[in-house]
């Protein structure tokens, strides 16, 4: 790869002047960001990172002089043309022509491959990750927390699998609870077997509203209870409308995340714990941590002092589980069936307690790789509306954003010629609803507007700079990624590369110039759209050809 090149061409020679190995330098060598008002060198390196003495101890002007000293004893060759130190770092800039033509080979050479190929994740050993993202709940909303689970697992999922990992997409449907008894209720009261089939998610959504208005009547309240607890007993008739239920919104689901570019190796469920978190309760009372209470539900102690300052209940007092109990029989349950390196939940932040105490518990249960689980949270969206109102299911969504986008199109001259409209307005306008997404970072709450999503700003006059030789920051923004799974980085870097990419089309054509001088421009574009394309399939949006 070509920044890796450039890499270990200067490590190479400041390990003959730091007398250190050039592998321990390697990491301390990163790309200079592009700067839209100055020209800035190409890569530089931080001193403190390579300094012996513990950096803190260094005071910033000794630093700044180590720096002078340092790059005083460097010299210019066929690689470096240009050496300078700055406040506590030695920059370096690469011969242009060189940087252009290794770059270009580079990409046009690795093709999808590239920046994945970095000797910046040869460290990296290859894992096995089980990631639990999207998860909506039977009968319920489908609502804007439930999208960005799917997008950002999504996501994680792309850059683990592009990295080499081997992963495993799970879908955990809330396909289980006191809701199912008021929806079976529901159903026979109001249901209708053909409209199941043909819009099952819509249908027992209707249903479940309907019922609720009666779930305050005493009668239906022992009815609902009487169904989900024939459910619990594997009654066959009440079992086999649930399993309908189940089936027939999965095959929905299916065809929706499809539509997103999105599919699960495995749908999991509440359903399939409700005998395993039995099987834990039995587990917390034999390690003595499960307590009872005087109202007779089983909590687990968290405190440290053992003073109950904080604790989890995990049983009902009738003896039936809980969601945390479900959720604790289903990471043992996967854990033991994957053996997987790392488990990944993807939900919106408000559950971090949750996650927080499953942690925990599973810790006081003996299960050390509860180290190697990892709750991803991100922050909520304020405002997201159809024009039909309030977002309830997450085709309304997809709609919505193609419909938009259609009409953004046909006011445009370019759209006569596309082959399929739909496709291309829904394909366009999800980037839209990814990139707005995926700005900042996934903790933090944002404001949805569709106007911003969906306008088509032009180049924002970021300087030329040198774009042509830019494309090689691009292993060491997936590697940032990789480490903290925010897609932050791979976004910003894209939408630099793409207002590069504008500046060089206005300034440098290929119509009209010499064949010689065609090609190499020619390539150069090539390279650009090759990168686009590897970094958008990542974010999970479909690159288009025409719009």
């Amino acid at each position: 790869m070509a920044a890796c090149s450039f890499r270990r061409s200067i490590a190479f020679q400041l390990s003959k002047v730091l007398d250190l190995p050039p592998e321990n330098l390697i990491k301390s060598i990163s790309a200079v960001p592009v700067s839209k008002k100055r020209r800035v060198a190409d890569f530089q390196l931080s001193i403190a990172s390579v300094t012996e003495d513990n950096s803190r101890d260094c005071l910033a002007p000794d630093l700044h002089l180590q720096a002078q000293k340092l790059a005083e004893g460097l010299k210019c060759d066929a690689v470096v043309s240009e050496i300078s130190a700055g406040p506590g770092t030695v920059n370096f800039t690469i011969n242009r022509e060189l940087l252009a033509k290794t770059v270009l080979r580079q990409v046009l050479k690795d093709g999808s491959e590239y920046g994945v190929k970095s000797e910046l994740f040869s460290t990296v050993p290859k894992q096995k990750a089980v990631i639990e993202f999207s998860s909506p709940n039977i009968a319920k909303k489908f609502h804007i927390g439930h999208l960005r689970s799917t997008i950002v697992g999504n996501f994680i999922a792309n850059l683990k699998v592009a990295l080499g990992h081997e992963v495993i997409r799970m879908n955990y449907l809330g396909d289980w609870g006191m809701q199912f008894g008021l929806l079976g209720v529901g159903f026979q009261l109001f249901g209708n077997k053909e409209k199941l089939k043909t819009s099952p998610l819509q249908h027992l959504f209707e249903v479940y509203v309907q019922i609720n208005k009666a779930a305050e009547d005493e009668n239906t309240k022992k009815l609902a209870k009487d169904f989900f607890r024939k459910l619990e007993e594997h009654d066959e008739q009440t079992l086999s409308l649930w399993k309908q239920f189940r089936d027939f919104s999965i095959d929905e689901y299916i065809r929706i995340y499809k539509r997103l570019g999105v599919h699960f190796d495995e749908y999991s469920g509440e359903s399939f714990y409700q005998e395993k978190s039995k099987e834990v309760l039995k587990m917390l009372e034999n390690k003595g941590l499960l307590q009872k209470t005087i109202k007779g539900t089983g909590i687990v102690d968290l405190s440290e002092k053992k003073d109950l300052s904080s604790f989890s209940t995990v049983m009902r007092s009738d003896g039936t589980s809980l969601y945390i109990t479900r959720d604790l029989a289903a990471a043992i349950d996967r854990m033991n069936k994957h053996n997987c390196d790392t488990m990944i939940y993807v939900t919106d932040k408000s559950q971090s307690n949750h996650f927080q105490q499953l942690f925990q518990i599973l810790k006081l249960m003996g299960y050390d790789w509860v180290e190697r689980c990892q709750h991803v949270s991100f922050g909520l969206v304020q405002g997201m509306k159809t024009r039909r109102g309030e977002v309830i299911f997450l085709e309304d969504v997809l709609n919505e954003v193609r419909s938009r986008m259609l009409e953004n199109m046909a006011s445009t001259k370019t759209t006569k010629e596309i082959e399929d409209p739909m496709e291309t307005a829904e394909k366009v306008g999800l980037a839209a609803l990814i990139i707005q997404d995926f700005q900042g970072l996934l903790s933090s709450d944002y404001q949805f507007s569709w106007d911003r999503a969906l306008q088509s700003r032009g180049d924002t006059g970021v300087f030329l700079q040198y774009t042509h030789a830019r494309l090689h920051r691009y292993d060491e923004v997936l590697y940032r990624s990789s480490q903290d799974l925010q897609p932050k980085h791979i976004v910003s870097y894209l939408l630099t590369l793409s207002h590069l990419a504008a500046v060089a089309h206005k300034t440098l054509p290929v119509k009209g110039s010499t064949p010689e001088l065609a090609q190499a421009r020619l390539c150069l574009f090539q390279a650009a759209r090759s990168v686009l394309a590897n970094g958008m399939k990542l974010l999970g949006i479909t690159p288009v050809t025409q719009m």
